[in-house]
């Protein structure tokens, strides 16, 4: 079911090999419905070029078009009105709205207390600084197919609100139905989204990128989705910020003999229910207790909703690896880099200095992955396939420009001067050095 390795570097070598960050490949379904409406078979990249060229070129006419080729609905009005999204927030359960509310009260209040502000240094001849500045209008994607997400929608607009963007615009597919799923668009209303589109996958990003006549063209584009929306990202990234390349989702939890191995195993299990290529990894010291976690693992199995994917998803990338040391299991754990970092060791406080890439560290036991991703407070967009080397969760920084600012007084430009100037000239830039020594002539 999953693989147990009691040697720590043919792990590394094995869950190396087993780690992309997203499969091209398409099922034989899909593969069948893009070579209908394309009349050709195409690779799944040249798939998504083609929507993203049709969707820049024919705007909503080519929305429309692969709504009802993809999902087989024929598109009224593109745009969720304001009565839609109030309408949404009333039908669902007390519960849910009270649910949503705490979610973005968290996010909100963790989110305002990592905000930049804006400085400036007199204290010199000449003044520096840096302003913040805002993006104007930002583009969030809410994925919608084996489940909806209602909480990517708080996660990715409550920070993007804190930062200041003027405009919050999200997209999110409609159901086979045609209908939109109402616990997403509460979660709309809650987090003071601008305006909402009934629009999903590779199409949807081409309209955020480019505009069309009823999406309007954002500056950044935000958000998980599919391979499909992935590809799409990348295509249209010349053109428009994005934020992180999501892959599969992951966690690994460093454990030693004081863990639950019930907790440990239900944690697994949650990781692996998003996806058939999400990533459950424990890694411990004690054989016992990864032999137990085992057991539960085998039990829980039967009775998750989902085991079928969860199993698919344990065979495929899944994992319990023996360590000789808590230190050598967050050093395998570093060399990972995993989206989710989860330390269920005795003492986690005094070895949370060691990490050195995660996506988000879980410190203790009473700190459940789950409840990162729903109402913790830091965003649960991080990043995954070995990224959190170089790359951060979703922050206020991913909705704000540094913009540093010069003013110089005459004083201070002859002081720095003759130094710029030996530079420029060591570059060949002539005309450079002249621009400055133009400043020390007469005043004119």
């Amino acid at each position: 079911m999953i693989a147990f390795y009691e040697n720590a570097e043919t792990a590394r070598q094995e869950l190396a090999a087993r780690r992309p960050t997203a499969s091209l490949d398409r099922p034989p379904e899909v593969v069948e419905r893009d070579r209908a409406v394309f009349g050709q078979e195409l690779s799944t990249t040249e798939v998504v070029d083609r929507i993203v060229a049709d969707v820049r070129a024919n705007g909503d006419t080519a929305i429309r078009k692969y709504v009802k080729a993809f999902e087989g609905v024929d598109l009224g009005p593109l745009e969720v009105s304001m009565d839609e999204l109030t309408g949404a927030y009333g039908a669902i359960s007390s519960e849910l709205r009270s649910a949503l509310e705490l979610a973005a009260q968290r996010v909100r209040r963790f989110h305002e207390k990592s905000r930049r502000e804006s400085w400036f240094d007199f204290s010199s001849g000449s003044t520096l600084g840096q302003m913040i500045v805002p993006l104007d209008r930002i583009g969030i994607y809410a994925p919608g197919g084996r489940a909806a997400y209602p909480s990517t929608v708080i996660m990715a607009a409550v920070p993007a609100r804190v930062a200041g963007v003027r405009e919050v615009i999200l997209v999110t597919p409609v159901g086979r139905d045609g209908q939109m799923n109402q616990a997403v668009l509460a979660a709309a209303h809650v987090a003071g989204v601008d305006r909402v589109f009934r629009i999903g996958g590779a199409q949807a990003i081409a309209a955020l990128a480019y505009g069309t006549e009823s999406v309007p063209k954002v500056d950044k584009i935000v958000g998980p989705g599919s391979i499909f929306v992935v590809l799409a990202k990348q295509a249209v990234s010349r053109d428009v910020g994005i934020d992180l390349i999501p892959g599969p989702t992951e966690t690994v939890v460093v454990a030693d003999s004081t863990a639950n191995p019930g907790w440990i195993a239900a944690d697994m299990i949650a990781q692996a229910e998003h996806d058939p290529m999400a990533q459950s990894i424990l890694v411990c010291t004690d054989k016992a207790l990864a032999r137990s976690v085992l057991e539960k693992l085998q039990t829980l199995l039967k009775e998750t909703p989902r085991r079928e994917l969860v199993a698919g998803a344990f065979e495929r990338r899944g994992a319990i690896v023996l360590v000789d040391s808590v230190d050598a299991a967050i050093e395998f754990a570093n060399q990972h880099a995993p989206e989710h970092l989860c330390l269920s060791v005795a003492d986690p406080w005094s070895h949370l200095s060691k990490i050195r890439n995660a996506g988000g560290v879980f410190v203790g036991e009473a700190s459940v992955e789950a409840l990162g991703d729903y109402t913790a407070g830091p965003s649960h967009i991080m990043p995954t396939g070995g990224t959190a080397r170089y790359a951060s969760s979703l922050s206020l920084d991913d909705f704000v420009r540094v913009m540093p600012v010069f003013a110089y007084d005459p004083n201070q430009l002859r002081e720095e001067a003759d130094a710029a100037i030996a530079i420029a000239k060591a570059e060949g830039l002539v005309a450079h050095a002249d621009a400055i020594a133009a400043r020390l002539g007469d005043g004119r």
